[in-house]
C-alpha cells in the first residue's frame, strides 16, 4: 500500500455584504496531482513545521499557513483557524495524501498566485463555485467539492463557523465504486462502505461524481 503523505488545506473565507466568499486558486495544469483543478491553498506538511514531534496537528495548521503565503500570498492567522476534516487519497491511487482541512475567516488582502504551482484565483461564494463546476468553467476534486457543499448549506460565516465548531472533526477514507456514467465515492458512514448493494437500505454517505452532475449525500 501506498503512504499516505501528511498535508494540510485551509478555506479562506471572506465577507462580502450579508454573506461571505472562499479563496479558490487555480492548480498548474502540468502538476501531476490534479493539475488544471481548482481547489484550497495547502500542501504537504514539512519537517520544518514539526514544533513537537507528536503534534501532527499544530504541524498541519502551520503548514497551511506556510502554503497558503507560499501559492496565494496571504496570511491566515493560524489561531484563526477551525479544523473541520480530514481526508485520506483512497488507499488504490499510486499517489496519497493524509490532509487536514481547517477554514478560517481572513482581513481583505490582496492575493497573489505563485505563477508556478498556481496561476489563478477567485472568490466566490459557495454556490457560485458549485454552480461553475456543474457548468464546466472550473474543475473541482471531490474533497473541494464535498466541502463547498457543506458550507452553502450555511449563509454567513458565523453560521459556518458555529456549525464547524459543534459538531465532531470527520474523517473521510472514500472508496472507490464505477457506475453507468462515472464514479461512486463512498465515505466511512455509508451504509454500503463495507461492500454490498448500493441501494441497501441504510445511511448514505456518498458523492455521485456523474457525467450528468455531482451531486454529495449525507443522512444520518
Amino acid at each position: 500500500m501506498v503512504i499516505a503523505h501528511p498535508s494540510a488545506t485551509v478555506i479562506p473565507l471572506r465577507e462580502v455584504g450579508d454573506g461571505y466568499e472562499i479563496l479558490l486558486i487555480h492548480r498548474n495544469p502540468k502538476l501531476s496531482f490534479h493539475g488544471g483543478a481548482w481547489a484550497f491553498p495547502g500542501g504537504r506538511i514539512d519537517p520544518d513545521d514539526y514544533v513537537s514531534n507528536d503534534d501532527v496537528i499544530e504541524a498541519a495548521r502551520r503548514a497551511a499557513v506556510r502554503e497558503s503565503r507560499e501559492e496565494a500570498g496571504i496570511h491566515v492567522p493560524s489561531e484563526d483557524m477551525v479544523l473541520i476534516s480530514q481526508w485520506t487519497t483512497p488507499e488504490s491511487q499510486p499517489k496519497r495524501f493524509k490532509t487536514w482541512f481547517f477554514i478560517a475567516q481572513i482581513p481583505d488582502q490582496n492575493v497573489l498566485v505563485d505563477g508556478g504551482e498556481t496561476l489563478d484565483y477567485r472568490w466566490m461564494s459557495p454556490t457560485r463555485a458549485l454552480n461553475a463546476q456543474r457548468t464546466g468553467e472550473i474543475v473541482l476534486m471531490p474533497p473541494t467539492f464535498v466541502s463547498i457543499t457543506r458550507l452553502s448549506h450555511h449563509s454567513t460565516i458565523d453560521a459556518v463557523l458555529s456549525n464547524m465548531v459543534a459538531n465532531p472533526l470527520e474523517e473521510f477514507l472514500p472508496r472507490i465504486r464505477i457506475v453507468e456514467g462515472g464514479f461512486l465515492s463512498l465515505y466511512n458512514s455509508d451504509a454500503a462502505y463495507e461492500g454490498g448493494a448500493l441501494d441497501q437500505p441504510g445511511r448514505r454517505h456518498r458523492l455521485w461524481a456523474l457525467e450528468s452532475g455531482w451531486k454529495y449525500e449525507h443522512t444520518d
